[in-house]
């Protein structure tokens, strides 16, 4: 609940991608479209009474909370419950209706509009935008929609064979062409289209061949530079392209020669010691290429490495339900489901969620400071820091 400075706080401030005010004769359909705007994104505050400029001018109706609550429950689909307050202020009353993160999304009025907040107004969601939506929800997986213009001759179909044959105890090349066809559209490895069988996200992903060339925003950026800001000198700079486990491989491979590794003498042997454990590195890679929102188009993963630090960029925010601290203690959630399940038989997860648990409890191990989440705009950073 706000009190009363909060809110003067915010009239004062004016309105931003979290704050809208409205004067007292807004239509219902109108309210509703600015509250699930606010339900689809981060959550917000609505003050009733107050003119756009600021200008407190209070409210007169009488029955406000009853019909406010009433657009709420038939006017936007899922209904959401706002935080309901009426305050006093300049002798003036207003409304401050506080409207928390969906976990419902997407929200959408009652004339199918479905409205997302940007900067200090909304907007009807875009396609790209709607769909990031839905997959949020849980409701649409987009690594297992098809990638168009692409079909079967863009797979390897070596590395599908070798994975049958070591999962599933058959050899796809003892089968007929249209009984393999039917294997891989069952495998969700591709799709069935109008006139042709698509590969889909996830089937490119793991087993495509030239992937960046349909889908540009798969792969890694990675940058090293010389010191603590990213203003600062650029040591190395590499496109990691490939299929999932190529490109763990090569980040990983990449990242280990740009670490000036200390060493001790033991005897007359020189011991090498590691700054980030090979294992702490696989997992923040892993967790970036398995979890990242794909439907992103113009974003790939960061990978940015410090003289104190690494941090590792990845499109897309957490899904509905799925928070920070909830990581911490490993709860977990798979955005893209064929992507956890082909990376799991490919021994790179366990879908246990003990990913973020297990890089925390490393790094705290040998005395650096605590891995730090994050989540910032339409990426979710994760920054491990070096030891002492």
């Amino acid at each position: 609940m706000l009190n009363q400075q909060d809110v003067i706080d915010l009239i004062n401030k004016g309105e931003n991608s979290y704050v809208e005010f409205k004067e007292e004769k807004i239509k219902p359909n109108d309210l509703a479209g600015e509250i699930v705007s606010f339900a689809n994104m981060e959550g917000g505050t609505i003050i009733i009474g107050v003119s756009d400029n600021g200008t407190i001018k209070g409210i007169s109706i009488k029955d406000m909370e009853e019909r406010i609550m009433n657009i709420c429950r038939n006017n936007c689909i899922p209904n959401i419950i706002p935080i309901y307050q009426e305050m006093v202020i300049n002798g003036e009353k207003i409304i401050i209706l506080t409207i928390p993160k969906g976990t419902n999304k997407p929200y959408y009025t009652v004339d199918n509009k479905y409205y997302i907040r940007v900067g200090t107004t909304k907007r009807i969601a875009s396609r790209e935008e709607l769909m990031r939506l839905f997959q949020a929800s849980g409701a649409v997986h987009f690594d297992i929609s098809p990638v168009e213009g692409t079909n079967k001759k863009d797979l390897n179909i070596d590395l599908i064979r070798d994975y049958f044959l070591k999962y599933n105890m058959f050899d796809l090349y003892d089968e007929s062409e249209s009984t393999v066809d039917r294997i891989l559209v069952n495998a969700d490895i591709l799709r069935e289209g109008v006139n042709t069988k698509e590969c889909t996200v996830g089937g490119l992903l793991i087993f495509g061949k030239n992937v960046e060339n349909k889908l540009t925003q798969s792969g890694i950026s990675f940058a090293h530079f010389r010191g603590n800001d990213i203003t600062e000198e650029l040591i190395d700079k590499k496109q990691i392209v490939g299929n999932l486990p190529d490109i763990v491989e090569q980040a990983l491979v990449i990242i280990k020669n740009n670490i000036k590794t200390p060493s001790t003498i033991v005897g007359a042997v020189r011991e090498e010691k590691d700054i980030y454990p090979n294992v702490v590195l696989r997992e923040a890679l892993v967790n970036a290429v398995v979890h990242r929102n794909y439907s992103i188009i113009g974003s790939k993963i960061r990978v940015l490495m410090f003289t104190d630090r690494i941090e590792f960029h990845s499109p897309g925010k957490l899904p509905n339900t799925v928070t920070i601290d909830k990581m911490k203690i490993g709860v977990s959630y798979a955005r893209n489901p064929f992507l956890v399940k082909y990376m799991e038989n490919l021994r790179y997860i366990d879908q246990l969620g003990r990913g973020i648990p297990m890089i925390i409890k490393n790094m705290k191990e040998l005395g650096a400071r605590e891995p730090e989440l994050k989540e910032i705009g339409e990426e979710f950073i994760l920054t491990i820091y070096r030891p002492n």
